[in-house]
């Protein structure tokens, strides 16, 4: 089946002093739009408790933001920037943070005609010694391409990584990674290393925050996606179904698929990775329904969702996956995902509400938001231009709420 969505549809006018440079100095602070069934108001994020069933879930993508970018330099002096995207020798997340000595990454490389062949270094102290981490081009891409690092110091590549990189914080705020950006580029609650681009809705909550709420009641659960610089491609086709989806990893806990079971009908996602984890387990389910098992090896294909049955339910989805890992004593299922939430009949069925920023214009965030609210996003959007909201990763917050 063809598909078509004008891309010109989901444009509307940003101007560069709306989008937010830095945070704000206090996390909750920031202002909350509240859509609610077509009527929007407006409160702050500190709020978010009174506007929220009482005992409802929310879900959190606990994902940790790395310092992905790394700035080398030729032996001729040539600065060389390469922006670690995810691992590829060892390609699981836990082992290629933990290996030492060499690994292997997909990467974007700034100043890439300076670095025909040959290696690239950095010479740094550790520990009052004269260490070393260098990086050479195995195979390259068209937009991406395979570094493989080797050093010579005691350290995981994670903790290299956090010893030399750099934050890597949005390209559209326009400047260098600054020292505020190590704490509040990163949410409270993020635990596993793997992102290079913050799960931002989270960023509005603070520890006190989720304590008092928990007093009250609400429960909280995790999922793990992790971000890919694939968030920020620009959507370049005018058909906007013809956009390639990058692909995301992501993980969830049988504790969690029991506890959303328990809240299904009240389950509240906080940002659009986690939207995108929790209604990609349909298709894991619906392939545990028809075959057996989840064939998570498999990537979640852009449109695979929209081919499941209307009537195959989220209670009907969660079932299927844990009686499947029950049967087989797994305690956790990892997948990738590829799934694109657009306007075109998109079926939510995990996922009754939304916490989100306020997305690009003409992105893939902008299409799963208007699908969640049947294409009212422009007034809600137009209320937000117009009442002095901040735009993108450290601006305002949103919650979507349609009955």
């Amino acid at each position: 089946m063809e598909r078509h969505i004008n891309i010109n549809d989901f444009d509307y006018p940003l101007p560069d002093e709306r989008i937010a440079k830095f945070p704000l100095e206090n996390r909750s602070d920031s202002k909350l739009l509240i859509y609610r069934n077509g009527s929007i108001a407006e409160r702050h994020f500190c709020d978010l408790a009174e506007e929220l069933p009482a005992g409802s879930l929310l879900v959190f993508n606990n994902t940790k933001v790395i310092r992905a970018r790394v700035i080398m330099h030729k032996p001729s002096g040539a600065r060389i920037e390469v922006f670690c995207l995810e691992p590829h020798q060892p390609a699981d997340y836990e082992r290629a943070f933990a290996v030492k000595g060499e690994c292997e990454w997909s990467c974007i490389v700034g100043n890439l005609k300076k670095w025909k062949e040959g290696f690239v270094q950095i010479d740094f102290d550790y520990e009052g010694s004269a260490c070393q981490l260098r990086a050479e081009i195995k195979e390259r891409g068209e937009r991406e391409h395979i570094v493989r690092f080797e050093w010579d110091v005691d350290l995981t590549f994670g903790q290299l990584l956090e010893y030399l990189g750099r934050i890597p914080i949005p390209p559209y705020l326009n400047r260098e990674s600054e020292d505020i950006d190590l704490t509040r580029y990163q949410t409270v609650y993020s635990k596993f290393e793997g992102s290079v681009a913050a799960p931002t809705a989270g960023l509005h909550f603070t520890t006190d925050m989720i304590g008092a709420m928990r007093d009250k009641g609400f429960s909280f659960d995790e999922v793990t996606l992790h971000v890919g610089a694939g968030t920020f491609l620009p959507v370049k086709s005018e058909n906007a179904a013809q956009h390639p989806m990058h692909t995301e990893h992501f993980e969830v806990r049988l504790s969690t698929l029991e506890n959303l079971l328990s809240h299904i009908g009240d389950v509240t996602a906080v940002g659009t990775t986690s939207v995108r984890t929790l209604e990609s387990l349909p298709v894991l389910g619906w392939r545990v329904r028809q075959g057996g098992e989840p064939d998570a090896d498999r990537v979640i294909g852009q449109w695979e969702s929209y081919d499941i049955p209307y009537d195959y339910t989220g209670r009907d989805v969660l079932e299927d996956l844990i009686g499947y890992m029950k049967r087989n004593g797994l305690q956790r299922l990892k997948a990738s995902t590829q799934i694109m939430i657009t306007p075109l009949g998109f079926k939510f069925r995990i996922v009754s509400r939304i916490i989100t920023n306020f997305h690009q214009p003409k992105s893939t965030l902008l299409l799963l938001v208007s699908a969640y609210l049947n294409g009212d996003w422009r007034r809600m959007y137009d209320y937000a231009l117009a009442n002095d909201f901040r735009f993108l990763s450290y601006g305002d917050s949103s919650l979507l709420i349609c009955d």
